[in-house]
């Protein structure tokens, strides 16, 4: 695949001051969520002035303000770091992780993998300042696309964010979303006695997929097996990732192809855009087609990012089940809420692997993909879509896309706050309250749908695998089964406060105050009258309200980069997520100090 590259041109973005650039600011974020997660306490020197003490005895200094949350802002400028002969070096990750060994609880088996992944991160930031990236403003009038691309941070919470273990130099320019890159997708006819195709209940195999190829593309591949003298009936047609056909099926899976098991029919002529979430593909020759989700079995952020055939069999009915649930819920109605569905879903089990294989072995999770609804149709005149994670987008000279939108909404802070809380945050507190619903409403899960700078509603994706129905209570048909998590009561109201209070708004505000766009008060506070206007709107879940009450003055920290650190390669046993959490005492909740005077009902 990279023999014709340029060995010297792959790597120009690794180049010492774009490399020192990266390291800075990963330092920066590696010293400020260690220390949230309370794997790192640094000791007060003065006004705003902290230090670390590593293991090996380096120090690090610098400036801080610790916000809600504890939350440090910490300036990147003014980080130090003291060898432990005390004298001063360049800034480096890579030896942070190495000084801080120990206090990370760093295996002999994760410490090599985890730097590794530290490596590509850094390799990816350095690609990023090297190819320039447009101002906040001009990101924040782009594209839907363009904006996608433009992201320079992955997930706000993880250090090592950007592993994507697996792909050599070429490859990262070639699908790295960040590298903007076309990509089209390559197609393989899998034999249907071993393959599931699942769908909605408004479609059926051939009709979604001549919808989705075209029907000429349709039967062209199917004059393809015609030709190998095989019957097209007897296959389903499975969309796949260029890289897991180069580096896994026709290498795994050979004994499938020379059997004629799996049959590749080549390139697809769309071409697609690869998403934050790097398996994901958005059709930018036809955006009105849907995503295409592909197994991809590169290492990333504490997975191999594949894709279960066994759950892929179950994912349109629990993205029908919940469409309904929606449609079906005046309050959720109103908040304009919509999911993207997965209406379709292929998944390959391939015997040799399938019977030596546990149950959650990546081998059987190598060939299957599924298909997302487009964002682009649900579009009304004057709207445009923008993926979440933008609002945490800050540019080369720190400036903000979230503070660019309230710009351009002309609308006073607080009051687009409140305007995108009341698209954002209700749908979630509702679907919790009102259904024991949760979801993982991280930026890269859910669109934003603007008008003139102001979220108007949400869009949420990346259903099946994300959303949990918690309890024994809830009556869930057989098919949607899968989705019920036994979480403890005291548990439950967790997915809330990690998931949209400490891995997002925790950001957000962050960013907003660093920017005298709005103070921590006035956010946290508008956040506390969001919930408290939204209680008062349904009185009949006022039990439910005290059951799990969202005002509580303490909530426990339960903290990602230590799974990370623990496992960098099965990070959550997905038979048991809630169990595998790694909760590290308290977090003063931001808006306790806001509680309703009285209680709703």
């Amino acid at each position: 695949m990279t023999i014709d590259h340029d060995p010297r041109a792959i790597v120009d973005h690794l180049a010492p001051e774009p490399w020192a650039h990266a390291n800075r600011l990963l330092v920066r974020k590696a010293l400020a969520e260690f220390t949230h997660e309370r794997l790192l306490f640094p000791e007060p020197e003065g006004e705003n002035a902290y230090k670390v003490l590593a293991d090996n005895g380096a120090e690090y200094r610098f400036t801080a303000h610790v916000m809600a949350l504890d939350h440090w802002r910490i300036d990147a400028d003014s980080i130090v770091r003291r060898s432990p002969a005390g004298e001063a070096t360049e800034l480096d990750a890579l030896d942070l992780v190495l000084d801080l060994r120990e206090t990370l609880g760093l295996s002999e088996e994760v410490l090599p993998v985890y730097l590794e992944e530290i490596s590509s991160t850094l390799a990816s930031s350095a690609f990023r300042i090297t190819k320039g990236q447009p101002t906040a403003a001009e990101l924040a009038r782009s594209g839907f696309q363009d904006i996608e691309v433009g992201m320079t941070e992955g997930h706000p919470c993880f250090v090592a964010n950007n592993g994507r273990l697996g792909f050599d130099a070429a490859e990262y320019r070639a699908y790295a979303p960040e590298a903007g890159e076309p990509v089209r997708l390559v197609w393989v006819a899998a034999r249907r006695s071993r393959t599931t195709f699942s769908h909605s209940a408004d479609t059926d195999p051939d009709t979604f997929l001549r919808s989705e190829l075209g029907s000429e593309l349709f039967e062209a591949f199917e004059e393809q097996l015609v030709d190998l003298g095989l019957d097209p009936a007897d296959y389903h047609l499975v969309p796949v990732h260029p890289w897991q056909w180069w580096n896994r099926l026709a290498v795994t899976f050979a004994a499938d192809v020379a059997r004629r098991d799996l049959v590749c029919l080549g390139h697809g002529p769309d071409e697609y855009q690869a998403q934050q979430s790097i398996r994901t593909f958005f059709n930018t020759s036809r955006p009105e087609r849907h995503y295409v989700k592909t197994a991809l079995s590169v290492l990333n952020m504490g997975f191999l990012r594949g894709l279960s055939a066994e759950y892929m069999e179950a994912t349109p009915a629990i993205n029908d089940w919940l469409v309904d649930l929606v449609e079906g819920d005046q309050v959720l109605r109103n908040t304009g809420v919509e999911v993207l569905r997965e209406r379709a879903a292929v998944g390959y089990r391939a015997t040799h692997y399938a019977e030596a294989a546990p149950k959650r072995s990546p081998y059987r999770k190598m060939i299957a993909g599924l298909w997302r609804e487009s964002p682009v149709p649900r579009l009304r005149e004057g709207e445009r879509p923008a993926t979440m994670a933008s609002l945490l987008h800050t540019d080369a000279e720190g400036a903000s896309f979230a503070e660019a939108l309230i710009v351009e909404s002309g609308l006073a802070p607080v009051e687009w706050l409140r305007r995108y809380l009341d698209a954002y945050l209700v749908p979630l507190l509702h679907s919790f309250y009102a259904h024991d619903l949760v979801f993982m409403p991280h930026g890269e899960n859910v669109i934003l749908v603007l008008r003139d700078g102001v979220p108007e509603r949400v869009l949420m994706k990346d259903i099946a695998e994300e959303i949990a129905v918690m309890g024994a209570e809830a009556d869930l048909p057989s098919e949607v089964e899968r989705i019920r998590a036994e979480v403890p009561e005291d548990m439950r109201l967790l997915s809330l406060f990690t998931d949209v209070f400490d891995c997002f708004l925790r950001f957000l505000n962050g960013i907003l105050a660093d920017r005298g766009v709005l103070a921590e008060d006035d956010f946290w506070r508008t956040v506390a009258e969001c919930a408290a206007d939204y209680q008062a709107s349904v009185p009949h879940l006022a039990e439910r309200f005290e059951r799990y009450d969202l005002f509580t003055d303490r909530f426990a920290l339960s903290c990602l980069n230590r799974l990370q650190l623990r496992d960098n390669r099965q990070m959550v046993d997905l038979d048991d997520p809630s169990g595998a959490l790694r909760l590290v005492g308290t977090l003063e909740n931001p808006i306790a100090a806001y509680r309703p005077v009285t209680v709703p009902g």
